[in-house]
């Protein structure tokens, strides 16, 4: 199991805009080079997001689908690799004063990838979550840059 957190120096909400907004998915989730909505349900319970992968001139395609859903604190994810298998990924979200502890915690649930998980791939999660929760804290600091903030969005 790999578990790996970050602080996020926005608030929750400003988290929550990113994870809830299916068409920003491959801005932060490291390895897909395309993503998109398979319909405008994302991120209710069963909504899917279907995804690119590009390692060289080789591509596979993927699926993610929401397992659990408690808006602004959790979202679980189910990701289909298709014959490498399925991993559960939950994101966790907390307040952690007017910043947001982010916990990502990953596993291994059907097909050879669960077979062959062992303390090695583990590592590996980890360096790709590294980058992962630093891609999400990127575009969460954009996000909220790009929209006005204060009295300004009020008016």
């Amino acid at each position: 199991m790999a578990v790996r957190h970050q602080l996020i120096e926005k608030p929750p909400m400003a988290v929550w805009g990113v994870l809830e907004d299916g068409s920003r998915y491959s801005d932060w989730v490291v390895g897909t080079s395309d993503a998109r909505p398979v319909d405008d349900r994302w991120p209710e319970v069963d909504s899917q997001i279907e995804y690119t992968v590009r390692l060289g001139p080789w591509t596979a395609e993927g699926r993610t689908i929401v397992r659990r859903l408690e808006p602004p604190r959790w979202l679980e994810l189910e990701v289909d690799n298709g014959p490498l298998g399925t991993v559960r990924v939950a994101i966790e979200i907390r307040p952690w004063g007017p910043d947001t502890l982010v916990i990502v915690d990953e596993h291994p649930l059907r097909g050879p990838g669960g077979l062959l998980h062992n303390s090695l791939v583990d590592a590996l999660i980890q360096v790709r979550h590294r980058s992962m929760l630093s891609r999400l804290a990127d575009v969460v600091e954009q996000a909220t840059a790009d929209r006005p903030t204060g009295a300004m969005a009020q008016a």
